[in-house]
C-alpha cells in the first residue's frame, strides 16, 4: 500500500472530524478501556467514534493525536495484516504523539484481531467498528483476550430520533408544548425506523431499499459466497412475515423449498447465522423450553422497523411488536425471552419479574379477553412476576383482575418512560 496515500488519508480524516456535526447520542464510555462498536451498517457506529473524538478534543486532546482510518475508503485496495502496521508507521513519520486509534470497519482486513491485540498489549487506546457480529466470535474473541469492551450500536432510539428533529425529552416543557409534533414524528419513526441518515432523505423507502440491498448483497451474499441468492432473499421475507411467531429451521426450510429454491434445514441454519452476523436480525428464546428447543424454535426480530416494513403489506401489528423487541434488546440484551408452553407470553424479563404482551388494540372483545386471561393464568403459576404490561398502539388504562394489576400503556408513552 502506498505510504503517501496513507498519510494523505490520515490528514484528511483529521480535517473532516473537525468539521463534523451530528446528533449526540447518550453513550458513556469508560476512559481507560478499548472498545469494539458492533452494529448494522449505517446505524451510527462511525458517528459514535466522531462523537468520542470531539469529546476528547474538548478535554484537551489534540487532533494530531487522532489516527482515524476508514477501511472502506474506495481509494484503498485490499489490505493485508502487514498493512495495518504500515498505517501505524506512517502516522509515526508525521507526528511524535502516541496515537489514539480509531479503526473503522476493520473486519475487512483478514486477521485484524492480531493487530488489535498487539496495540492493546502495548497500551495504546483503541476504538474499532465493525458491521459483522461474527468478528467477535470464537477465535477472534480469544485473540482479543478481554482487552476490549463490546458496545452494540442500534439505530436511533425514539429519544435520539426526536433530538435529530430538535426536540429534547429532558426538557419537560418540550413534551407538552410540542406534543402533536412529537406524535407526528412518532408515526414516521414507527414505519420508517431510526437509521440516522434517514433524517436527511427525501425518499426514506428508497434509502432503506438501497441500504438493504447493500447489506444483502455485500455483507451477506458476497462475504459468504452465497450461490442461492433467491432462497436467501425469500427466507428474509418469510422471517419478516412470521415475525410474531416462533419459527423452526425445518418449517423455514419447507417454506423456502416450496417456493422453488430447495434448501435443507442445515442451509437455513447457516443463512440465519449470516443474517444475524450482519446485525440485520436478532433472536429471542423460549424461557421454558429444553435446550434443543430453545435453539430450534426462536422468534426473530429485525433491528430496525424501517427495514422490516420493506417486506410487509399489513404491517402495523408486526411493527408494534418489533419496536417493543428492539427497545427490550437495547435495555436488557439477551436477557429477553418469550414464554410458550402452558403459558404464551410475548416477552418475559426474569430479572425484572415482568411479563409483557403486545396488542395493537384492546377494543376488540376477544383480544381483550385473551390478553387478560393469559395474565390471569400466569399469575397462578410458579413464575415470579410482579409487573404485568400490555403495550398498545395508543390506548391506556389500568385493569385490576383477581388481586393483581395490569398496566395497559401506549407504545410512545412506554418509550418515554425510559427517559424520565
Amino acid at each position: 500500500m502506498d505510504k503517501l496515500l496513507i498519510k494523505t488519508l490520515i490528514k484528511e480524516n483529521q480535517e473532516k472530524i473537525l468539521k463534523m456535526s451530528f446528533v449526540e447520542r447518550k453513550v458513556e464510555l469508560e476512559p481507560n478501556f478499548n472498545y469494539v462498536f458492533v452494529g448494522l451498517r449505517r446505524a451510527g457506529k462511525t458517528f459514535l467514534m466522531y462523537q468520542h473524538i470531539q469529546n476528547l478534543l474538548k478535554n484537551g486532546r489534540s487532533i494530531e493525536e487522532i489516527l482515524f482510518f476508514n477501511f472502506e475508503d474506495d481509494r484503498i485496495d485490499k489490505l493485508e495484516l502487514s498493512d495495518l502496521d504500515l498505517i501505524k508507521r506512517c502516522y509515526e513519520e508525521i507526528y511524535k504523539h502516541k496515537p489514539i486509534f480509531f479503526l473503522d470497519e476493520i473486519q475487512i482486513v483478514d486477521r485484524w484481531e492480531k493487530f488489535a491485540r498487539r496495540l492493546a498489549d502495548n497500551f495504546f487506546r483503541v476504538y474499532i467498528t465493525g458491521s459483522n457480529a461474527k468478528m467477535l466470535s470464537g477465535d477472534v474473541a480469544t485473540t482479543l483476550g478481554g482487552r476490549y469492551l463490546i458496545h452494540n450500536v442500534f439505530p436511533f432510539s425514539f429519544e435520539e430520533y426526536l433530538l435529530a428533529h430538535n426536540i429534547d425529552l429532558t426538557k419537560k416543557n418540550e413534551i407538552y408544548g410540542k406534543y402533536y409534533e412529537i406524535q407526528k414524528l412518532y408515526s414516521k419513526y414507527f414505519t420508517e425506523g431510526g437509521m440516522p441518515e434517514i433524517q436527511f432523505s427525501n425518499d426514506p423507502r428508497d434509502f432503506l431499499s438501497s441500504l438493504y440491498q447493500k447489506i444483502y448483497l455485500g455483507d451477506i451474499c458476497k462475504r459468504y459466497h452465497i450461490r442461492n441468492e433467491t432462497a436467501l432473499n425469500f427466507l428474509i421475507k418469510k422471517m419478516a412475515e412470521s415475525l410474531k411467531q416462533p419459527t423452526s429451521y425445518t418449517r423455514l426450510a419447507n417454506i423456502v423449498s416450496s417456493f422453488g429454491a430447495k434448501v435443507s434445514a442445515a442451509t437455513i441454519i447457516e443463512y440465519i447465522n449470516y443474517i444475524k452476523d450482519a446485525c440485520l436480525i436478532f433472536s429471542v428464546e423460549n424461557y421454558v423450553a429444553k435446550l434443543a428447543d430453545k435453539e430450534a424454535n426462536k422468534k426473530y426480530y429485525f433491528i430496525d422497523n424501517g427495514i422490516l416494513n420493506l417486506f410487509l403489506l399489513d404491517a402495523d401489528t408486526s411493527l408494534l411488536e418489533n419496536q417493543v423487541a428492539i427497545k427490550l434488546r437495547q435495555l436488557y440484551g439477551e436477557q429477553v425471552f418469550y414464554l410458550k408452553g402452558k403459558h404464551e407470553i410475548d416477552f418475559y424479563l426474569p430479572e425484572q419479574k415482568t411479563a409483557i404482551q403486545v396488542a395493537y388494540t384492546m377494543k376488540n372483545f376477544d383480544t381483550r379477553k385473551r390478553e387478560i386471561g393469559v395474565f390471569i393464568e400466569l399469575s397462578k403459576s410458579n413464575f415470579e412476576v410482579t409487573k404485568y404490561l400490555i403495550i398498545t398502539k395508543d390506548e391506556e388504562e389500568i385493569i385490576t383482575e383477581q388481586g393483581f394489576e395490569i398496566q395497559v400503556i401506549p407504545v410512545m408513552k412506554w418509550l418515554f418512560s425510559f427517559n424520565s
